[in-house]
């Protein structure tokens, strides 16, 4: 098999491996647990009766079976890892989403109307393996991300507007753009540089997907444990901008609610830290001393319509069941008041939002009227969805409110890696439920767009839409959008091209929600909560 062809085989494997589609992991973990001596406790908590903290523990409330590989991945764990292993040439505050100079050693000066970006790289930068990072790394690793062979995850956030990556000398390169793209700087973060020597042999992309990873950030990985946890040390050589603060880290994969909440509760807790928190337990968890605070953004519970499934290819029975739902009840009973019901598919806080033309008020006669104008009668709907807890505890308002317009409901959430394993397989379904957040790739309006609507998109792969002529109405509209250069002109473009999204409703939020994280501010300082999955801890520090 050619590397090429190769690259598109693991395409369908490990995009959107937040899945965990494939649990290779146990083809490293010999490897990388040889580095610390073996594996480590997935119980450690760290720290002693004086509130020292050797090793920070965390609990992630998503699966760590996904994907490693920065260039495919979209696990919410694995991303968060990757922050602290790898960095780009850029890197991004982690909630004001700001660029700063990362491996590079400053941010070009003029980003609003060059076309060629020249990055000099940090002197003395170094892989976790001790070698030296160079200027053959940064075009080797865009080389992956711009090969029309190689399909990546990474390959949608710039393929648009990036031609094409040039070694200046060993520690210099420069970019070359399509256009003027200011917002191209805060996606180099997108970009994470990986080493040559290393994922350049054959088989290194499978065993990156695996957990293989080797990195110049302030945390390497010492051991990777697919369904419990993957431990980290601090990198003796880092000198970069946002140094190690911990000695190690040990993260805690627990997708469950209860026993997540278990693990930071009470005085015989096993971790100082963890995100997703269930919003029932808040309260507890405040009386008990923890430090909990939420983060609204993108992150949203939406409905994906295979539209090859009769009667979904109807944009009528979509809409019908958008405006059945009663997103107040869902935000009241399942969210605890920490939700907001969609009117964009942007969330209200984006500088790009504002409301679509077409907004789904709970509407239950105009559900039935539009059913009826469809000819549909007698619907029965197999609701597949994920087992991440909120989204759980939202499906019974979606079964009870399409139950009031005389739609049969089946729900059937299951793990997130046997869904999207059944999508990649090309399996029949009707209408998927999940949870998605692509903040965890920025706030530009235009990058969240594309990574749900892109006409390559596996989204748009996923729900049989792309050839459709509405479809290819949209990505036109959204190429203009990408290509124009007055920023206010981009915004009213982006704006309307998303009312053609909420009036098609193939893939589209039904609540914006809160994401919670919890930690004892006797151990831990300066973290902040961020609005999507996963921690950033590069920031953060032991609180004595």
């Amino acid at each position: 098999m050619s590397d090429a062809t190769s690259g598109r085989a693991l395409h369908r494997r490990s995009f959107l491996k937040y899945t965990g589609a494939i649990g290779a992991a146990a083809a490293i973990t010999t490897t990388l647990s040889a580095c610390s001596g073996g594996p480590e406790s997935t119980t450690d908590g760290g720290g002693d009766s004086k509130g020292s903290l050797d090793t920070l523990t965390a609990v992630i409330g998503y699966g760590n079976d996904g994907s490693w590989d920065p260039t495919q991945t979209a696990s919410a764990f694995s991303m968060a890892a990757n922050h602290h292993i790898y960095e780009g040439l850029l890197d991004t505050d982690p909630i004001s989403r700001e660029p700063y100079a990362a491996l590079a050693t400053e941010i070009p000066a003029d980003l609003t109307t060059a076309t060629r970006w020249k990055f000099t790289l940090r002197s003395g930068a170094k892989w976790h393996d001790g070698k030296p990072v160079t200027a053959d790394d940064v075009v080797f690793t865009f080389d992956r991300i711009l090969d029309p062979d190689t399909v990546t995850l990474a390959q949608g956030f710039f393929l648009s507007w990036l031609k094409e990556v040039k070694k200046v000398d060993e520690r210099s390169v420069e970019l070359v753009l399509k256009f003027p793209f200011p917002d191209g700087a805060a996606r180099l973060t997108l970009a994470k540089i990986m080493p040559k020597h290393v994922f350049s042999k054959p088989g290194a992309w499978e065993k990156a997907i695996a957990g293989l990873a080797v990195g110049s950030g302030p945390y390497k990985l010492t051991a990777h444990h697919a369904k419990s946890n993957s431990t980290f040390e601090a990198f003796a050589d880092y000198n970069g901008p946002r140094k190690a603060t911990f000695k190690k880290m040990n993260w805690l994969t627990i997708v469950d609610a209860a026993p997540r909440v278990a693990k930071i509760s009470g005085s015989g807790a096993g971790a100082q830290i963890a995100d997703n928190v269930p919003y029932a337990n808040i309260a507890q968890l405040e009386k008990d001393g923890l430090k909990v605070e939420g983060g609204a953004g993108m992150n949203h519970l939406f409905l994906m319509f295979n539209t090859a499934h009769k009667p979904f290819d109807d944009v009528r029975v979509r809409q019908a069941l958008h405006y059945a739902i009663d997103r107040d009840k869902m935000i009241s009973a399942a969210l605890k008041g920490h939700g907001k019901a969609s009117t964009s598919f942007l969330d209200e806080a984006n500088p790009s939002y504002r409301a679509a033309k077409t907004v789904y008020a709970y509407a239950p006669e105009k559900a039935r009227q539009l059913l009826k104008d469809a000819g549909v009668t007698d619907l029965k709907v197999n609701l597949m969805a994920v087992n991440v807890s909120w989204i759980v505890d939202c499906l019974p308002t979606i079964e009870e409110s399409w139950r009031k317009i005389g739609v049969e409901t089946t729900l059937a959430p299951q793990e997130t890696a046997a869904l999207f394993t059944k999508l990649d397989q090309k399996k029949d379904f009707q209408v998927v439920a999940a949870a998605s957040n692509p903040n965890q790739f920025g706030v530009e309006a235009d990058l969240i767009m594309h990574y749900n609507y892109g006409p390559a998109n596996l989204w748009m792969q996923y729900a049989r839409w792309a050839e459709n002529s509405e479809a290819k109405k949209l990505f036109k509209l959204m190429e203009q959008a990408t290509r124009e250069a007055d920023a206010e002109k981009k915004k009213q473009m982006v704006q309307e091209y998303i009312d053609v999204v909420a009036e098609n409703a193939v893939i589209y939020p039904v609540v914006h929600n809160e994401l919670m994280t919890a930690w004892d501010p006797d151990k831990l300082g300066g973290v902040r909560a961020q609005p999507y999955p996963g921690i950033n801890l590069l920031q953060a520090k032991p609180a004595n």
